[in-house]
Formats: C-alpha cells, sequence, structure tokens
C-alpha cells in the first residue's frame, strides 16, 4: 500500500482552483450513465446525494433511519463556521484556516484545511439560498457569534438547533432530486460489506433492517458518510445507532484507517450519573460565550454553588489562559476539567463535573435574551436533570464527542480503494488531534456540496461506465461471508448456558476499558494493558454472545451485536495507533509528554505525521504506512492559548 495525497501544484491558494482545472469531467449527457452509491444521510451523505443527483448521476443513497431527517447530524447545535467577516473583527479565509490547523494541534493535512476555509463562506450562502433560518440581528444582517479556539466571531447559527435546520436544507434538496428520478433512497439498510472487482470499488452487500433480506447493488462508484467511531467508548454523545461497522468493513477490503487514537473530548457534557447509562448528552459549547466555568477552591468543597462566595471559587480558565478565557479550545477545556477534579474540587456526587455557571450573564443581559439565545438548551438540561439553569450552574464534564480519524483519503477524498470516497466525519483529512468547534458542520458540507462532486468526476470520466453486475460471483461470494457472519452471532441465541451475555453488557466493557486506558489520559503501562485485555473481551464475546430473536425481520439486538462486534476488531487497532504515537497532541495527553505546566507536548521531530494502518487479517498485527505533513504558510509551533 502506498499513500499517494495527491496534492496539486501551486501556492496554497490556488491548489482547490488548480485541482478543478486539472480534473477530468464527465459530460452533462453522459452523467446520467454512471450508477454512484452513497451510505448515509447526515449533511455530508444528504448534501453529495443532492448535488449529485443535481448534476446528473444516478444516484442510489442508504440510511439506517426510517428516514434521513433522523440522521445524528440534526443533534449539532451551536454552529457553523465561515469566513465572512460579517463583524469586521479582523476574521480572514487564512484566520480560519490558521485557528483550524492550530486547534487541531497541526496534526491535518494542510492543503485540505485550507481548501475548507475557501469554501466556507460559499456553505452559508448556500444554505440561505435553500431557506435555513439562522439567526439574524435586528436589520436583518446573519448573526455571529464566537466559538473556541478562535478570537473573532464567525459561527452562524439557527439557536442550539443548527444541525437539524442545515439537515432540512440539505433534506430539502435531497427529495427535490428523489421527485426529479435521480435519486432513489433506500431507508433502514445497514451496508455490512464493500465489493472491489479488478482493484476497484464496485457495489455494497446491505442488511434490510426490517425483513433481514441480504441485498446487493451494484456502482460505478461508492460515498461513505457514515459518521465516527465515538461509541466505541460505549458511552458518549452520539446517537445509539452511531457505528464503524461500514468503515471497518471497507478497511478489511483495503482501505487504510487514518489516526484511530483521535478522538474528540467534548467538555460540555452533562456528566455520567449511573451504571447504567446508555448515552451521554452535549451541551453545546456556544454556552460557554457567556456562562463561566469554575470549581471550589477548597476540595471536597461539598457546599451548594449558591452557598460558595466569589472569592473561594476558582475559574481555572480565566486563571490559566486570560486571552482566550473560558473559549479555549475543546481539548484544552476537557483536559483543564479532568486536571482539577482529579485535584478533589469536582462537584456532584461522583466529583467528576465542574460548574458552567450563566448568573453573570443573565444577570448582565437579562433572562429573556440569555433564553432567545440558549432557551432548548436550559430546557434540555432541565428535563434530564431537574435543575434549572437559570437558577443555578449548570453541571458539565467532558465526554467522547467526534471522531478525528477516519479512513484515510487523499486531496480527491478518495480512500486507497480506488472508487471508495470518504466524506464527512468518516474520513481523517481536516481536523487534525482536535476538532474546533462548529467545524463539523462545515466540513460535512463542504465534502458534500461543493468537493466530492468536483472530485468524483476525476475518477468516474477515467473509469468509463461499465461496473459489474450484481450477479458478479464478488458480490455472492461477499452475501455468504456476511450470512455466515450473522449466522455466528445468532448461534447462542436459545443457549442457557453459563457465561452468556448481551451485546450491551461486553460493550460497557470495552468502552470502559478504553476510556480508563485510551481517553483523555494515556500512558504506555495503560495502552499495553488494554491492548491484552480487548482480545480476551472478543474471544469471550465470540464465545458467550447471547443474541436472542433471528434474522429473518426487525431484530435490534442482532443489529447492535454485529457493531459490537466490529467495536472490538477496530478498538484493538485504536489503542495499537495510540501506544505507537509517543507525543501528545489535542485532547490525547500522553503522560510520558507533557510540559511542566501539564500541557500537551508535541514531539514534530518524529510523529508530524498521519498514521494510517493496513489491513492484515483477523488476528495479525495491522502495517502501519505514515504520510507525512509537510507546511508551507503555517509553521507548526507549541499551542499556547494563554
Amino acid at each position: 500500500m502506498t499513500l499517494i495525497p495527491n496534492l496539486p501544484s501551486g501556492p496554497l491558494s490556488e491548489k482547490w482552483d488548480n485541482c478543478r482545472f486539472s480534473s477530468k469531467l464527465v459530460s452533462p449527457a453522459n452523467r446520467r450513465k454512471y450508477e454512484i452509491i452513497v451510505v448515509g444521510t447526515g449533511l455530508a451523505g444528504a448534501s453529495a446525494a443532492a448535488a449529485l443527483g443535481e448534476l446528473g448521476y444516478s444516484v442510489k443513497v442508504f440510511c439506517l433511519q426510517d428516514s434521513p431527517r433522523r440522521a445524528h447530524s440534526i443533534a449539532a447545535q451551536g454552529g457553523i463556521n465561515a469566513a465572512k467577516n460579517y463583524q469586521n473583527d479582523g476574521d480572514s479565509v487564512f484566520r480560519l484556516f490558521y485557528d483550524t490547523i492550530k486547534g487541531g494541534d497541526f496534526r491535518s493535512r494542510e492543503a485540505n484545511v485550507y481548501r475548507l476555509a475557501q469554501v466556507s463562506n460559499a456553505i452559508i450562502d448556500h444554505c440561505v439560498a435553500q431557506g435555513v433560518p439562522f439567526a439574524r440581528e435586528y436589520g436583518g444582517t446573519l448573526a455571529n457569534r464566537s466559538f473556541g479556539g478562535a478570537q473573532v466571531s464567525r459561527t452562524f447559527y439557527a439557536r442550539g438547533q443548527t444541525g437539524q435546520q442545515l439537515l432540512l436544507g440539505a433534506y430539502s434538496s435531497l427529495m427535490r432530486q428523489v421527485a426529479a428520478g435521480r435519486v432513489k433512497i433506500f431507508p433502514r439498510r445497514e451496508m455490512m460489506d464493500v465489493i472491489v472487482i479488478a482493484g476497484k470499488t464496485q457495489g455494497i452487500i446491505v442488511r434490510n433492517l426490517l425483513t433481514g433480506q441480504i441485498e446487493r447493488y451494484a456502482a460505478n462508484a461508492v460515498v461513505l458518510a457514515t459518521g465516527g467511531y465515538g461509541n466505541a467508548f460505549y458511552l458518549s454523545t452520539n446517537a445509539m445507532s452511531g457505528n464503524v461497522t461500514a468503515a471497518w468493513r471497507a478497511h478489511r477490503r483495503g482501505a487504510a484507517f487514518a489516526n484511530p487514537c483521535f478522538v474528540q473530548i467534548h467538555p460540555t457534557c452533562i456528566p455520567v450519573h449511573g451504571e447504567y447509562q446508555s448515552k451521554l448528552t452535549l451541551m453545546s459549547e456556544s454556552l460557554r460565550n457567556d456562562g463561566r466555568v469554575w470549581v471550589p477552591k477548597q476540595a471536597g468543597d461539598s457546599r451548594s454553588p449558591a452557598a460558595i462566595p466569589e472569592a473561594e471559587r476558582d475559574y481555572y480558565l480565566e486563571r490559566k489562559y486570560p486571552r482566550f478565557g473560558n473559549l479555549v479550545p475543546r481539548d484544552v477545556a476537557s483536559r483543564n476539567a479532568k486536571e482539577v477534579c482529579d485535584q478533589g474540587k469536582g462537584v456532584s456526587a461522583t466529583g467528576r463535573a465542574v460548574y458552567l455557571d450563566l448568573a453573570d450573564a443573565i444577570r448582565r443581559d437579562g433572562l429573556a435574551a440569555i433564553m432567545q439565545k440558549y432557551g432548548n438548551l436550559f430546557q434540555m438540561y432541565e428535563k434530564i436533570t431537574a435543575s434549572d439553569p437559570a437558577k443555578e450552574p449548570m453541571m458539565i464534564y467532558p465526554a467522547v464527542h467526534y471522531a478525528m480519524g477516519g479512513l484515510w483519503v487523499d486531496y480527491h477524498l478518495q480512500s486507497t480503494l480506488p472508487g471508495l470516497f470518504v466524506i464527512g466525519e468518516a474520513n481523517f483529512s481536516d481536523h487534525g488531534a482536535n476538532r474546533l468547534g462548529a467545524s463539523a458542520l462545515m466540513q460535512g458540507l463542504a465534502d458534500g456540496y461543493f468537493i466530492l462532486p468536483a472530485t468524483i468526476s476525476h475518477y468516474l470520466a477515467q473509469t468509463g461506465t461499465d461496473r459489474a453486475a450484481a450477479e458478479h460471483p464478488a458480490f455472492i461470494e461477499a452475501e455468504e461471508e456476511v450470512s455466515a457472519r450473522i449466522a455466528r452471532l445468532l448461534r447462542n441465541r436459545d443457549c442457557k448456558k453459563t457465561g452468556a451475555q448481551t451485546a450491551d453488557q461486553l460493550h460497557r466493557r470495552l468502552g470502559v476499558l478504553l476510556w480508563d486506558h485510551c481517553g483523555m489520559a494515556r500512558n504506555k503501562e495503560g495502552l499495553l494493558k488494554a491492548l491484552e485485555e480487548i482480545p480476551q473481551i472478543r474471544e469471550e464475546f465470540w464465545r458467550n454472545i447471547y443474541v436472542p430473536g433471528n434474522g429473518e425481520d426487525l431484530n435490534q439486538s442482532l443489529e447492535q451485536a454485529g457493531r459490537v462486534a466490529d467495536f472490538l476488531e477496530f478498538a484493538e487497532t485504536m489503542v495499537l495507533d495510540a501506544l505507537e504515537r509517543e507525543e501528545s497532541c489535542g485532547c490525547h495527553l500522553r503522560e510520558e509528554s507533557q510540559t511542566e505546566d501539564g500541557e500537551a507536548l508535541r514531539d514534530d521531530a518524529n510523529f508530524s505525521h498521519v498514521a494510517a494502518w493496513e489491513y492484515q487479517g483477523e488476528g495479525k498485527r495491522p502495517v502501519l504506512h505514515k504520510e507525512p505533513l509537510r507546511f508551507e504558510a503555517a509553521e507548526p509551533s507549541q499551542r499556547s492559548y494563554k
């Protein structure tokens, strides 16, 4: 396997234009002859399918849910970045690029990040034209607010429902193409395998989640927009259906997996409250615009927040980072929350929480103004915790939120499998070791609306319109493998033997192991322990997994078991990647590599690269390939937000 990033020639600011000009095109009359499969209907997938349909391609789009409107993108709250500089506060395409690459701790590909900043403004114009109801100023102009990791206001938002509104915009565009006959939606399907024939991706195998039927679909190219792998940790802010299956099955077929140990730890999540909790809920980072983060100065102080006077409160982010204060990047805020809780200053019954206090903002601006900005977030928090943030501080703690790693892609968003394109959170490309807030929606829509439609034609124009039929032996063989795997999962469905366990029980064990040893803080000893225990859990899974029911109809226990089986394979590569990366970067504090004051310490001499892993077979160690990261406009430096 050779990693060829296919970077265009020319200065950084001209690379995207040069790429589009040098790419081969498919004429409008010929586009209808090409079949493209898009897997996933979140912002990246829905926008890509809509854009490809608008261009005239024949598109089949698949989703787990009963409707694309239920994709997890709907949960995004705070906003979407763009370098419009409406506030006249010094923003520019270059500043957005620099903030993003610095926020990712200089572990992302420079050309991809610059392109993302370039197309950001077009995203806003496009979404406004769709009717997305962004917040506006009194005079009617679009409003902006600030977000972590930036000193300008560049985040466009729709209260705390930005993801939902953007997804509805993409969905409306998608359904226009469905009505035109160029796009066909296949709901309630889960991708089980990728078909590779003669070295090219030519289709997929899916399972109909309602009937259990295994189905084959052929295409000239396949686009994966299946989100991230955060649910490997069991507890995360992701939708319960979030999984690594599509990406992992593609990996097993030859797609390199890049930086799997990089995950986004979000600092403002509602803390864990019980052993049997199955999901965590995010409170938007936008709250840090007006909220102040603090803990008691005295360890073990169990008084109510109202009883703790101002002089006995530690506003630790404002104290340590006076330039950015509460708006430091997510990784910095997360690590510091863990640090003060480790010192015994954490609040709540568990001691694993800090306060996010909006009292000053309410006194300054009035409750009505604050509710206009964050009302739905206040209601969500109160419903979950029975505490009113207007009367007492929120309690928050870091949690797994976003997958920084993903399948490796080149500048064209094509994986190491020709014909397999990967967009949005499913690829590794734009965020490095830490994602700035409000950048996920930006990347998903940039990839779907603007980048993929411009780059996929280069591949299609060279391969021609011929494609294998779904009756090809490769499809039949893959379908048999999928059926055999399902049968293996179901073999204990009537088992009453001692030791039988559900997928949920085994997944929880894996999640705790990953959080303890491959989460915010890592060390060699803990990672080696995890590498020793994961195969044991995996062996126990296949020996004792209990899946009731059958595979011929709706069976959510079977769905979950298949996804946990893939997490158990993926987790070993994730930990192996963390072990190999003997540096701290982003949210990933390698305890052996930190500054005197506890900040992450990068090792640019040895680790300024993308780590891409090649699958070698079950039970075999994957092979590590490295793509060197070179910088011409953003010279790596020790990050400082002080």
